[in-house]
């Protein structure tokens, strides 16, 4: 232990074992750490000293700053995006189909469509159609309905009393020249060409072909006959459907094409 002379008297000057002598003042008390607190004392263990957490937000600063542009953008575009909407499942053409074909497995599949966008007449399930033989072409993806069937489906939006009359032309290659939706007169011409002059007379006037044989064409089992070359459907009303049915025995059948009426 030091001793320390002033005068008469000595005065002893205590030092703990674990300190430096440096670290003493001249009344022997040790000095305080200014830096780490006041009064002397470490910061309790596990919280970040006021130093060190503003070097940690200057050594980040362009990263914090990052951040706080892309919340207000993010919420931004939270606000702009509209809610998913609902769907439903309806079923298309899984491939472009051409007129006249018998519908099998794999021509149809299932798609998401808004509930709005399903037509009147969509099959009730992808098997629905099969073995039926479309009225018009369809490309893939199109909505299938039962106006494009072969079957009654035909006379979708046709005024009441309408009746789908298949007609045999008397040039079957003349089908090619019309398509389902063109308007068509009927005309039966009574001559042979021979010995009997031709009289022709008009049986329907601006009726609408449903559908038509294909082109050199078994076009399947409906309409109900083995033979469909030259084969026309028709959409007729009531009078005009009289007038055409069995038209086909008395003469032969030619069709006109003319526009449809202004309006």
């Amino acid at each position: 232990m030091p001793v320390e002379s002033s005068g008469r008297w000595a005065r002893a000057v205590f030092r703990p074992a674990n300190l430096p002598a440096a670290t003493l003042s001249a009344a022997g008390r040790p000095f305080r750490n200014r830096r780490t607190d006041p009064r002397g004392q470490r910061p309790p263990r596990g919280r970040p000293s006021l130093h060190r957490v503003r070097g940690w937000l200057n050594r980040n600063r362009r990263l914090i700053a990052a951040l706080l542009f892309c919340i207000p953008a993010g919420l931004t575009v939270q606000q702009l995006t509209p809610a998913p909407a609902d769907t439903v499942i309806a079923f298309a053409a899984a491939a472009d189909l051409p007129a006249g074909k018998t519908l099998v497995p794999g021509d149809v599949s299932t798609i998401s469509v808004p509930p709005g966008l399903v037509p009147a007449g969509n099959p009730a399930t992808e098997a629905a159609f099969e073995g039926k033989q479309l009225a018009a072409p369809l490309r893939r993806g199109q909505l299938l309905t039962d106006a494009q069937i072969l079957g009654p489906g035909l006379l979708a939006g046709s005024p009441p009393g309408s009746a789908a009359v298949p007609l045999r032309m008397a040039d079957p290659a003349s089908v090619q020249l019309v398509s389902p939706g063109q308007l068509v007169n009927v005309v039966l011409t009574g001559g042979n060409g021979l010995d009997r002059a031709g009289e022709s007379q008009i049986l329907a006037e601006a009726v609408p072909v449903l559908w038509t044989s294909a082109p050199g064409g078994k076009a399947g089992p409906w309409p109900a006959t083995a033979e469909t070359d030259g084969l026309v459907v028709v959409a007729a009303a009531a009078d005009q459907a009289r007038r055409l049915a069995g038209a086909s025995t008395q003469g032969k059948l030619f069709f006109v094409l003319v526009a449809a009426p202004p309006g």
